[in-house]
């Protein structure tokens, strides 16, 4: 794993460069299973963008879709009382999946892969620099997967959103090469 260096104003994203064809391969997916249609390369997703992710249909093959990135929940304005954009909830912490309401039971049914190249903490203030991580050589990104959750339909969400697919991000402990720039927690990445 190596860091890169970029000023970026922006913090709580990843990327997913990967070939389509690459993550088919890779993930072994069927192609009658990839949901992507004409996947372009993601340089930068944030949360509430949409990203392919790995999950398991009903018959327990592998499936690509796109799912929106935070689990969401609603909000309501403090001044009218009504509600507003719903708050992404887009870590879940290791220490809280089995416990937590928003995430027990994601946890016990749905979880999935998030596949990405690179992922990004923040480092500093006034300024702030993004330093990405990521798997192999910057020139030739190895894929790989984060451990993930995820749901369909948003309890007390209305509109469009409240249907998404969404996906959330299992979060440990940072480890030695992460905490130096973000010092208590990281993606929890699995081995292939």
């Amino acid at each position: 794993m190596e860091t890169r260096g970029r000023n970026q104003a922006m913090c709580n994203k990843y990327a997913n460069t990967l070939n389509q064809i690459l993550m088919q391969d890779y993930f072994r997916v069927m192609r009658e299973h990839d949901r992507l249609g004409n996947a372009e390369p993601l340089p930068a997703i944030w949360p509430k963008y949409e990203a392919p992710v790995l999950r398991l249909t009903p018959d327990g093959d592998c499936e690509l879709v796109r799912m929106h990135w935070g689990f969401l929940t609603p909000q309501v304005s403090k001044k009218t009382g009504k509600p507003i954009k719903p708050a992404a909830w887009n870590n879940a912490r290791d220490d809280k999946l089995r416990t937590e309401p928003l995430w027990k039971d994601s946890f016990r049914n749905r979880r999935c892969l998030i596949p990405a190249s690179a992922f990004c903490e923040t480092k500093g203030r006034n300024p702030a620099v993004d330093v990405w991580f990521g798997v192999g050589q910057e020139s030739n990104p190895s894929p790989f997967a984060f451990a993930g959750l995820w749901r369909q339909g948003q309890p007390g969400v209305e509109g469009e959103e409240g249907t998404w697919l969404t996906h959330t991000m299992i979060t440990t402990v940072a480890n030695d090469l992460v905490k130096p720039v973000h010092p208590l927690r990281m993606p929890v990445i699995l081995a292939p």
